[in-house]
């Protein structure tokens, strides 16, 4: 068993990696149009052709759940596109922020082929610090 841990890290290491990004890496939120709500502005990028589809989820540094508001919370993003979008969240919860991630949302078609699915995020400046 400890072999075949060794050999997957391996091929990862080895292999191209073909992933999503999300920027900024470490965004801040400010104030909102909207009373009682704080925004910040975050941009997808996606480098794999095998995926369009990608989630979105807010999360505290204990990797709870924190309710947001987005214009959608699943992008269809074809490859080699970006999408921009603003996320807000309540005043209430800004502190809790820790975390900002997407996670690539692989279609069921795709069952019969190897396929990984890929989440990245991006840490709120000011949290923990």
């Amino acid at each position: 068993m400890k072999m075949m841990k060794y050999i997957l890290v391996i091929c990862l290491m080895v292999s191209p990696a073909f992933a999503h990004e999300m920027i900024p890496t470490y965004p801040k939120f400010g104030a909102s149009y909207m009373e009682g709500l704080s925004k910040t502005t975050m941009t997808l990028f996606n480098k794999r052709a095998d995926v369009e589809y990608y989630e979105l989820a807010v999360f505290t540094k204990d990797w709870k759940p924190i309710p947001f508001v987005s214009e959608y919370t699943v992008f269809k993003i074809p490859y080699l596109s970006t999408v921009t979008f603003d996320l807000y969240v309540r005043d209430a919860d800004r502190s809790r922020v820790t975390y900002i991630c997407s996670k690539s949302k692989l279609r069921k078609s795709d069952v019969s082929r190897t396929a990984i699915s890929s989440r990245i995020c991006s840490k709120v400046k000011g949290v923990g610090q």
